[in-house]
This record gives C-alpha cells, structure tokens and sequence, in this order.
C-alpha cells in the first residue's frame, strides 16, 4: 500500500492554494498521491484530471478556470468572454474558446465547450490576462470579443452582435481605437461602420 508522506502532502497542498485548480503536472508526485489525498478528504475532484481543496471559493466564472487548465493555450472568446466582461445578456451553456487552426480539437467530459478557430494577428491580438481563482486566464478583450462577435455573426447570431455593441457604447466601455484596430484585423470594418454611424449620431 502506498503511503503519502507529510512532504507530500504539504507539497499538494500548497500547491492548491495557491493555483486553485491543480493538474498532475502541476505537483511532483506519483498519481496515487492525489487519488489517497482525495481518499482522505484533504482533496477533492473538480473534474477528470483536476483536484482542488474542498475548502477552496469557487467566482462565477469557475468555468472559464476549468477550461484554461484543461487547455491551456485556448483563448476564453465570443459570449463567454462578453459574459466575462458583463456585456449584453448572454449565458451561454458552454465555454467559448479561441484555438489555432492546427491545434487539435480538445476532448473534454466537462466543461462543454464550443472551439473557433484563427491564426495570425486574428488568434494572438487583443488577448488579455485576468487572475481568476489563483489562475491567470487568457481572454479576448472587449473591444476584440465584439470584433469577433461581427466575425461570426452568422454563428453566433447578428443579434448578439449588435446587443454587445450597443450596451457596451452605451456604459461608455469601448476604446475606440482598439475597436477600429480590431475590426480591421477580423475585417468587418464595412460590416461594424453603419451600426456605429448611427450609435455615434
């Protein structure tokens, strides 16, 4: 039977407190560590791959948390991010997520997620850091979600769109430089021009 040593266990231990969520990766000790820590109460299961203290707060967005650890290169977009940024009224069932075109499609159980794809300047600009539960989380900007909500308007619905622009003009949110930036990289500068003719009327 194999036994968890103090060393061990306070290795775990601080490791979830300062992370919130831990992977195997993230701690330097055999599996079976984690599986008898769990045994014994001082873990918990957050997910397949992922433990945390049962002590640990979970925000709002323990989600996005989640799906950063399990892929971490993906980036937090669309209405996941304009939910993040508290912009328009979606609640979207799954976590939206950037990837790059040749990144494989992940296989996760939980969270569900939706994956887009981009390269270039259209993956990497306008990706912001926010600590979430000890986590540093990548997401879109806002100026960028609504860019890309202009994007894949046929995915996500013009509606939605237009919801985001207008809410986040109206509680004055928007740089407009970075918007004009933005719109350009995803090339929807003809598409965005007249809604924001009439905003700025």
């Amino acid at each position: 039977m194999y036994h968890v040593y103090m060393g061990q266990r306070e290795q775990v231990v601080k490791a979830a407190e300062k992370l919130g969520l831990i992977r195997p990766n993230d701690v330097r000790v055999p599996r079976v560590v984690l599986k008898r820590l769990v045994e014994a109460g001082v873990l918990e299961h957050a997910g397949r791959g992922l433990y945390r203290l049962p002590s640990s707060a979970l925000s709002a967005h323990h989600s996005l948390v989640e799906v950063s650890v399990l892929v971490p290169k993906g980036i937090i977009s669309l209405l996941s991010a304009l939910q993040f940024h508290e912009v328009g009224t979606q609640a979207p069932p799954s976590v939206w997520m950037t990837l790059d075109v040749r990144a494989r499609k992940p296989r996760l159980d939980y969270p569900p997620i939706e994956v887009m794809r981009a390269s270039g300047q259209a993956l990497s600009s306008g990706i912001e850091k926010h600590d979430i539960e000890g986590r540093k989380v990548q997401i879109y900007s806002l100026e960028k979600t609504i860019a890309d909500c202009f994007k894949y308007r046929n995915k996500i619905g013009l509606d939605v769109a237009l919801e985001a622009l207008k809410d986040a003009w109206s509680s004055k949110r928007i740089n407009m430089e970075a918007l004009w930036r933005y719109c350009r990289i995803c090339r929807v500068t003809n598409v965005i021009r007249p809604y924001l003719e009439v905003l700025q009327q």
